[in-house]
């Protein structure tokens, strides 16, 4: 992440001597209450006032500053206070509704009061709701009538606002008595539950009184940078050096980036080699509920903000951190956990390093050798290429090698294997493009001026000139999908797999006087002219995903920058794949309806997406008892079909697994035995059979 300061944004640190810090009448405080005085000082008014000018010269769309924008921060900022509508009544909202239209206003007048307020109310109608859930399990769990046959809406993300407060103690009489039968379901005793709970809120009322006024800066601020696009964050001072920190990797986490999902904090993609993703018991979409330190104490976590969370996991190289995790497959009404146990480290360049494999299939009656090429990083070890080591690792250096390699094993075709590369260094995105076609451009950046800068290999001569084959996900992001993209566009290799992220912008550190802003200037475009923004790049035969695309990916996030094109940087030539592709997806349909493991991965999204489309929950407990029996059944039942069709022994129920068990050997799957890539094989040698057969004719 480069840092840039503009000239025209020195000006904007000088100049306001004489702000406003509260130019409008703030609702009245309702109690006495710890936040109540927190008011906005001197120092973040002047930055909220460099944001909204960084924001009008920088940013790559400049979208104004008016009415239509004040809207959807204030619908935003409603969203992240109380994005289940279960704290604000509909007076409330009837009380902020007449500032729907002035959030402009108060932003370039630094008036940042309306924000603070509407911050503050939301701690007053929290205190009250866990003020009352506490008073509910004060009475003892013991109480509660589990044989009512009564429901909880769940998604109340579009439900009216609640009347008053006797239609909010009603809906939180309802998720207290949800909260207990989930734990009682997941199996524990109702001692545990009320000692859980009680400390639960007890905790969560605890950090209330801890709020600051920066707390509330950071988050109202925030929220109106992220009204342009999500990858534009407003960072506080302390955000701002947890930011340097992850850059430089002087403390270690887990290798997982997470997000805020309403009062959990949900795993959106784990670092290749990273402790995360070799532990083999995290996966995407899994929700963090908890963490502890080494042997000590599980701390709770749900309703957490997501930087509080993010402490308690980093710490200090080789030290033990255990995670409870409620896996995504669980389905949204499942709160069965698992504790997953991972040593802090840091991701070993080497590790992350390009690895080759030679991929055996029969096809048509013969024996074919495929070399397949995994890439979990676009990696660059910038310290020893600036020294001048003759042996720096980047992944053009170590692919090449490969592909001598694999060329001197005399393979007849290479795949290469980019699912879950979150991207990483864009020059090597662009050497990499360099080593399969002849020269030529390889991504295309345009400006916020408009002016686009064409990145090229000016190399000539092809190193592979192979058939090959490219495997994508929804997890290979950003310089992924410029070398995706390109190989497309080039026609050097058939795409496969599934769409991929979407992030096609380019974002720059900014600092400010009070904290900084990362804000997006420009964007990357495929040599075609396609944005790789939010739509990624389009397999040329899809598979089915193995997490819900509506749920991860840039099309995701809320105000993502929209797909566009603009001039190609080439002519386009003949598409050798374009005359088989209708042929080749009908073969590739006929295998895979009966392979066992696409069968069982389309299932698996099926029933996920069933499951978190249903908006109630039953509150009855053998109702609920019955439908979580009926959803493990199902699971069990597909792991068994999918098992039957290997020739495995089934199982009698879901393996439950252990916390400290380690991936052995056995664990490494022999390229033949990973589905996609094998059928990411078989695709490639359709397609070498049937052109030559052309060739021939």
């Amino acid at each position: 992440m480069q840092r840039f300061v503009p000239s025209t944004a020195l000006a904007l640190l000088i100049g306001f001597s004489a702000l406003p810090l509260t130019a409008c009448a703030a609702a009245t405080p309702s109690g006495n209450n710890s936040w109540d005085k927190l008011q906005p000082d001197r120092e973040q008014v002047i930055a909220s006032l460099n944001v909204v000018e960084l924001l009008k010269r920088h940013h790559y769309s400049k979208p104004p500053l008016n009415d239509d924008r004040s809207v959807i921060i204030y619908e935003s900022y409603l969203k992240l206070l109380d994005p289940s509508r279960s704290y604000f009544t509909a007076s409330d909202i009837a009380e902020f509704d007449k500032w729907r239209t002035q959030f402009d206003d108060f932003l370039k007048s630094g008036d940042l009061a309306p924000g603070f307020t509407i911050y503050k109310r939301h701690l007053d109608r929290l205190k009250q709701r866990l003020d009352f859930a506490l008073g509910l399990l004060n009475k003892g769990i013991d109480k509660i009538d589990f044989s009512v046959d009564e429901s909880l809406m769940v998604n109340r993300e579009k439900a009216p606002w609640a009347k008053d407060t006797a239609e909010l103690d009603e809906l939180w009489r309802k998720r207290v008595k949800d909260e207990v039968l989930r734990l009682k379901i997941a199996g524990k005793e109702p001692a545990a539950i009320q000692e859980l709970l009680t400390k639960r809120y007890k905790n969560q009322l605890a950090r209330l009184e801890q709020t600051r006024s920066e707390d509330i800066f950071q988050a109202y601020i925030n929220t109106f940078a992220q009204s342009y696009d999500p990858h534009t964050n407003y960072l506080s001072p302390d955000s701002a050096e947890n930011f340097d920190i992850n850059m430089s990797l002087s403390l270690e986490g887990i290798g997982a980036v997470l997000q805020s999902d309403n009062d959990t904090v949900k795993v959106v993609r784990l670092v290749p080699a990273g402790p995360a993703d070799k532990s083999k018991q995290v996966a995407p979409s899994d929700k963090i509920v908890g963490v502890a330190q080494g042997d000590g104490e599980m701390v709770d976590v749900i309703g957490w903000r997501l930087d509080e969370v993010v402490k308690l996991i980093r710490g200090p190289k080789g030290s033990v951190v255990r995670l409870e995790v409620v896996p995504a497959t669980n389905g949204p009404n499942d709160q069965t956990s698992k504790i997953v146990s991972i040593t802090r480290e840091a991701v070993k360049l080497e590790e992350q390093a390009a690895k080759k494999s030679v991929l055996k299939l029969t096809h048509d009656g013969r024996d074919y050798k495929l070399g397949v090429i995994e890439i979990p990083a676009f990696y660059l070890d910038f310290k020893a290429f600036r020294a001048g080591d003759p042996d720096y690792k980047s992944t053009t250096r170590d692919v090449k090698k490969l592909l001598a390699e694999l060329q001197k094993e005399k393979v007849d075709g290479v795949v290469i294997d980019l699912r879950n590369n979150g991207g990483g260094s864009l020059q090597e995105a662009t050497e990499l493009t360099g080593l399969f076609i002849n020269q030529g451009p390889t991504v295309l950046v345009r400006n916020s001026d408009g002016r686009v800068d064409v990145l090229a290999d000016e190399n000539p001569g092809t190193y592979y000139s192979g058939p090959m084959a490219l495997l994508v996900n929804r997890l290979s992001a950003s310089a992924s999908e410029i070398f995706a993209g390109a190989m497309q566009d080039y026609h050097r290799a058939l795409i496969l797999g599934g769409q991929t992220f979407g992030k096609g912008t380019v974002q720059t550190i900014q600092p400010l006087n009070h904290g900084e802003l990362k804000l997006t200037l420009a964007k990357f475009y495929r040599v075609s002219g396609q944005s790789t923004q939010h739509q990624g790049v389009l397999p040329d035969i899809a598979y089915p995903a193995v997490v819900d695309t509506k749920e991860i990916g840039e099309s995701a996030l809320p105000e993502a920058m929209p797909w566009d094109s603009i001039r190609p940087a080439i002519k386009p030539e003949t598409d050798p794949f374009k005359p088989f592709l209708v042929e080749l997806k009908a073969r590739h349909d006929a295998r895979v309806a009966k392979d066992a493991d696409f069968v069982f991965t389309r299932q698996r999204l099926e029933l996920a997406q069933k499951l978190s489309h249903e908006t109630t929950v039953s509150l009855n407990e053998t109702k609920r008892r019955a439908q979580h029996t009926d959803i493990e059944t199902q699971q069990l039942a597909m792991e068994n079909a999918r098992r039957a069709a290997k020739g495995q022994e089934p199982l009698k129920e879901l393996k439950k697994e252990d916390e400290d068990a380690l991936p052995t050997e056995d664990d490494k799957l022999k390229p033949e035995d990973d589905a996609f890539l094998s059928e990411t094989g078989q695709i490639l040698l359709d397609y070498l059979g049937l052109s030559s057969s052309m060739a021939k004719h």
